[in-house]
C-alpha cells in the first residue's frame, strides 16, 4: 500500500518514486508535508540558491497557421491585433535588452504562413550581430518541426543551419499535455506529444540544451500530469539535455477553450504541482516557478516548495498576458533579488546555461 511515510522514506534515501506514488501525492491533501519533501530534495541539489537571469522576450509574430483551442495569442493575418516585427524592430529590441544588461534573448512566435526559412536565419543573425554575448534561446519543438518543413530538411539538418546562424538553446514550449486524447481537445493541429519528444531528443543529440514545460489546469487529470512528467523523465534519462522543468498554469480569462471562465488554477494546485515535479523529476537539476503565469506572490512561496528558479526579467511577454495573466510585463533585477531575499533564499544571477554569474 502506498503511504506518505513510505514516499518520505524513499525521498530521504534518494530513491526514485514511481508514477503511482506521484499520483498519490497529487491526491493527498497535506500540502505542507509534500512541500517539506520537495524542499528536502531541492536543498540537496541546490542548497539555498535561487536562480534568475536578465533576459528579454521577443514574440516576433502572433500570426499563426494553427488554431490551438487554449491560445489567446494567435491571430490570422487579417485579424485585428495581428502583427509581425521586421528585422529592424527585432534589432532594436535586442539592442535595448543588451543596454539593460540582458544575457539572453528568448524568441518564440506563431507559425507564420508566409515567412520563408531565410527570415528565421536572418532573425538569429540580426540578434547575434547586436552582440555575440547575447545567448539566443529560440523556437519551440513545434516551431522546429515547422521550420524543417519550410526548408525541406531533416530536423538534424535544420538544427545545423539554425546553430550556424546563432541559435544557442531551445525553450520548452509546445509540450502542453502529451496524452493524446487531451491534446486533441487542446491543440489538434499541433504536433503530437510523441513528435515533440522525438524532436527534443534530436535537439539534445545535436548538442543543444532545452527546457521542458507542462500546461496544466485545463482539461487534464492528475494522471495526465504524471504521464507527462514520466515521459520527460524517461527522455532525460536518455539524453540529459533538459535544463529545467517549468509547469505553466493555464490562464483561462481570454482563452477560447471552453471551461469555466475565471477558474484557472489555485495556489494550492500550483504549489503542489511544483513540489511533486521536484520530487518526481529527480534527474532534473532545476524546477522553475514561472512568475509571469503564477504571479509574484505564489512564485515567491514556491521557493519553499522545491523551486530553485524564477526565470528572469522577461520584458514584454505577450503569450501569457494575452491569455489573461495578471502579472506585470517585466520585473527588474532588483525586484527579483528582493523577492528571493524576502523568502530567505540566496539570489544567484545565471546565464541561460545555468552558469553562475553573480551571487547577491
Amino acid at each position: 500500500m502506498i503511504t506518505m511515510a513510505a514516499i518520505a522514506e524513499k525521498v530521504r534515501d534518494k530513491r526514485r518514486i514511481d508514477e503511482d506514488e506521484a499520483l498519490f501525492l497529487f491526491r493527498h491533501h497535506d500540502l505542507l508535508a509534500i512541500g517539506e519533501l520537495a524542499a528536502m530534495a531541492n536543498e540537496r541539489k541546490n542548497g539555498r540558491k535561487v536562480f534568475f537571469n536578465v533576459n528579454r522576450h521577443i514574440n516576433h509574430t502572433n500570426i499563426c497557421v494553427n488554431r490551438c483551442k487554449f491560445c489567446a495569442f494567435a491571430r490570422a493575418a487579417d485579424q485585428p491585433g495581428a502583427y509581425l516585427y521586421d528585422l529592424d524592430e527585432i534589432r532594436n529590441r535586442a539592442t535595448e535588452a543588451l543596454q539593460q544588461g540582458a544575457t539572453e534573448i528568448h524568441i518564440v512566435g506563431g507559425l507564420h504562413p508566409d515567412l520563408p526559412f531565410d527570415f528565421y536565419l536572418e532573425m538569429l543573425r540580426t540578434v547575434r550581430e547586436v552582440s555575440p554575448s547575447l545567448h539566443i534561446k529560440a523556437f519551440t519543438a513545434v516551431e522546429i518541426d515547422y521550420l524543417a518543413k519550410l526548408c525541406d530538411c531533416s530536423i538534424s539538418d535544420t538544427l545545423v543551419k539554425l546553430k550556424e546562424a546563432g541559435l544557442g538553446s531551445l525553450p520548452g514550449g509546445g509540450a502542453e499535455i502529451f496524452r493524446e486524447g487531451i491534446r486533441q481537445q487542446l491543440c489538434p493541429e499541433k504536433i503530437s506529444g510523441e513528435r515533440w519528444l522525438a524532436i527534443m531528443e534530436e535537439v539534445h543529440r545535436a548538442g543543444l540544451k532545452s527546457n521542458a514545460t507542462m500546461l496544466y489546469g485545463h482539461l487534464e487529470s492528475f494522471a495526465d500530469r504524471v504521464d507527462h512528467m514520466r515521459r520527460l523523465r524517461e527522455l532525460q534519462d536518455r539524453t540529459g539535455g533538459f535544463q529545467v522543468f517549468i509547469p505553466l498554469a493555464f490562464q483561462p480569462e481570454n482563452s477560447p477553450l471552453t471551461i469555466t471562465k475565471g477558474t484557472g488554477t489555485t495556489g494550492v494546485d500550483d504549489l503542489k504541482t511544483l513540489a511533486i515535479a521536484r520530487i518526481y523529476l529527480d534527474n532534473f537539476d532545476n524546477i522553475k516557478a514561472y512568475w509571469v503565469m503564477l504571479g509574484e506572490k505564489v512564485a515567491q512561496v514556491a521557493l519553499a516548495f522545491g523551486v530553485n528558479d524564477l526565470d528572469g526579467t522577461v520584458v514584454e511577454e505577450k503569450i501569457g498576458h494575452d491569455a489573461g495573466a495578471a502579472s506585470p510585463q517585466a520585473m527588474s533585477r532588483d525586484g527579483i533579488i528582493a523577492l528571493i531575499r524576502k523568502a530567505g533564499r540566496e539570489p544567484v544571477e545565471r546565464d541561460t546555461l545555468y552558469n553562475e554569474l553573480r551571487t547577491y
